[in-house]
């Protein structure tokens, strides 16, 4: 079906008038459609809302390959990350220009509908070198969601918005840019710097932010991100509701809280930039960059990606033509001295300076030690402890990995009965062939399938522990991709402890209780791990166990014994 959108580009948003929104629902019903995944979604609402101005929709080739090579649109308008929609290759070469397709979230619900202008293969690894600087999955987690996570296939074209995607909570904070334009205007806030963050807040925080405003001469913006979390990282309820005690440290009618449903790319100085145009259409002239803003690896010990500074440099080098000045965040510490903090770089050889690190707080919340009031606000800290209780209330999951005949299934049922009889966690066991008959029962044993098998397995043993429950898992799980899926999973809601059952393939192979391995070799059966099909050992486990050394009830205490030491049982 041929038709133009009737949008208009200078509109507030890119939703239709009401009476549209039910001609575009019938004219759906025969249109093909796309369940958008979590990212695309993130994309879509804010390309609808307007925060993505000037885009009326998804990027052409002409505009993608301007915006890689030289950080603008085609007509030069500064705009440094591509916004493309991937699908796959079938879904790509039944669209033709000026057909259309409808969008809808992962229930199905529809939000808007595309007006197709084309579709073309990507080369994904140009654009990974172009938006990251380089195009190994290994050394960037960008590149890696880019290669692995996104579809090769992209479709261009304009938006007709029906409904912004649904969010039930904290709908207060979740302002459009109009509507924050609009708030700040009645506020009077002439000059306002956006802070965009997607950790949990505290005093150095508020240190930095604060000075880096007061210094500008401008309110405050804070704008965490919302929706597109990562692993390891708190909960969305957890984090909104830090920042909302965070907020009240501040001074009345100078900072406000809103939420942004951005789906970040990790691309350093592209992304600090990027950031700061979206901040101008909500109404910022001003954006907090610190210096090494936008890095893969700005929350872990790991070196930078990127040079630091070269953010600051980039947005700084373009305020002429984005209308965003640049206001550069200081790292600051805490001077036990003074009993205040200081800008980093003005502490002295004399100074005592004090500091908890993340993975610490992390710790001191899990054994239950005090936080100190010089760190963080107690409203913050007392929200912090509802997610992270003590670990002897914490639900965890134990993933015992190893060839089949190892002894993992023997050990899976002692620690059970074991568990059980403590009385103070609900208990699951997952075992391997029990999953395969209840949960997995259509999949081969093909290593994409197997990989998807592990894949379930993590996600009911994250919800079991979320639910501070106890999740035995006992699956072969050969591969460490599925392992390190499982461990993500897991890991954001309680504790995670991977333990290898280490026994040779010819101890194995003399347990064959199931005939596995003699069928293997006879030929009779086809993809047999450790026969010809690859395990691949765990790199990091939490525990390896031979188990031709010990008795399985041994190796029940040696994994208890973990466990009490790691304070998760007592």
């Amino acid at each position: 079906m041929h038709r133009e959108p009737h949008i208009s580009p200078y509109a507030e948003s890119l939703l239709v008038h009401f009476r549209r929104v039910e001609f575009l629902k019938q004219e759906a019903v025969s249109l093909p459609s796309l369940d958008l995944n979590q990212r695309q979604l993130c994309d879509l609402e804010l390309l609808l809302n307007r925060a993505f101005y000037p885009l009326c929709g998804y990027m052409g080739q002409e505009d993608y390959q301007s915006v890689l090579e030289r950080m603008r649109l085609a007509d030069g308008t500064v705009w440094p990350m591509p916004v493309t929609l991937d699908v796959t290759e079938k879904l790509a070469k039944g669209l033709e220009s000026g057909a259309s397709l409808a969008l809808r979230d992962q229930e199905g619900f529809l939000l808007a509908v595309l007006c197709v202008e084309d579709t073309w293969k990507a080369d994904k690894q140009a654009e990974a070198l172009a938006v990251f600087g380089t195009d190994d999955p290994a050394v960037h987690p960008g590149v890696h969601r880019l290669l692995t996570e996104t579809g090769s296939w992209y479709v261009s074209g304009k938006l007709e918005g029906l409904h912004l995607p649904q969010h039930p909570d904290f709908p207060e904070l979740r302002l459009t840019p109009s509507e924050t334009h609009r708030f700040f205007s009645q506020r009077g806030w002439r000059n306002v710097a956006g802070f965009q963050t997607e950790q949990p807040l505290h005093c150095a925080h508020k240190a930095m932010v604060l000075r880096a405003a007061r210094e500008a001469g401008t309110s405050l913006f804070i704008q965490p991100v919302a929706g597109h979390p990562r692993p390891g990282d708190l909960d969305h309820y957890t984090m909104v509701s830090c920042y909302q005690e965070f907020l009240k440290a501040f001074p009345r009618n100078m900072a406000h809280l809103g939420l942004i449903t951005l789906a970040g790319r990790q691309a350093g100085p592209r992304e600090a930039l990027w950031e700061a145009v979206v901040r101008k259409n909500y109404g910022c002239n001003h954006f907090m960059v610190s210096e090494d803003h936008g890095d893969p690896f700005v929350h872990d010990s790991r070196q930078r990606f990127y040079p630091l500074g070269a953010a600051q440099d980039l947005v700084r080098g373009l305020e002429e033509e984005t209308g965003v000045r640049m206001v550069p965040l200081r790292p600051m510490v805490y001077v036990e001295d003074r009993a205040q903090y200081v800008v980093k770089t003005e502490v002295t050889a004399d100074m005592t300076v004090k500091d908890i690190s993340s993975a610490e707080l992390r710790r001191r919340l899990e054994f239950d030690l005090e936080i100190p009031e010089w760190f963080s606000f107690p409203g913050v800290v007392a929200e912090l402890k509802k997610a992270y209780p003590p670990r002897h209330s914490q639900g965890f999951s134990i993933l015992l990995t190893g060839l089949s005949g190892s002894g993992k299934s023997t050990l899976a049922k002692i620690l059970y009965v074991t568990f059980m009889a403590m009385r103070h966690r609900p208990v699951t066991l997952l075992d391997g062939d029990i999953v395969r008959r209840n949960l997995s029962s259509e999949l081969t044993f093909s290593r994409e399938h197997r990989i998807l098998n592990v894949q379930r397995i993590g996600f009911v043993a994250s919800e079991i522990t979320k639910n501070r429950g106890i999740a035995i898992c006992a699956p072969i799980a050969p591969y460490e991709q599925s392992r390190r899926l499982a461990r993500e999973m897991v890991s954001q809601y309680g504790g995670y402890i991977e333990v290898y059952m280490s026994a040779p393939l010819a101890t194995c192979e003399q347990r064959d209780r199931k005939g596995l391995y003699a069928k293997a070799k006879a030929g009779i059966v086809k993809g047999v791990t450790g026969v010809d099909d690859p395990y691949e050992p765990p790199t990091n486990p939490e525990l390896t166990i031979d188990t031709t050394e010990i008795t399985p009830q041994e190796a029940a205490q040696e994994i208890l014994l973990y466990l009490e030491e790691q304070g998760y049982i007592r």
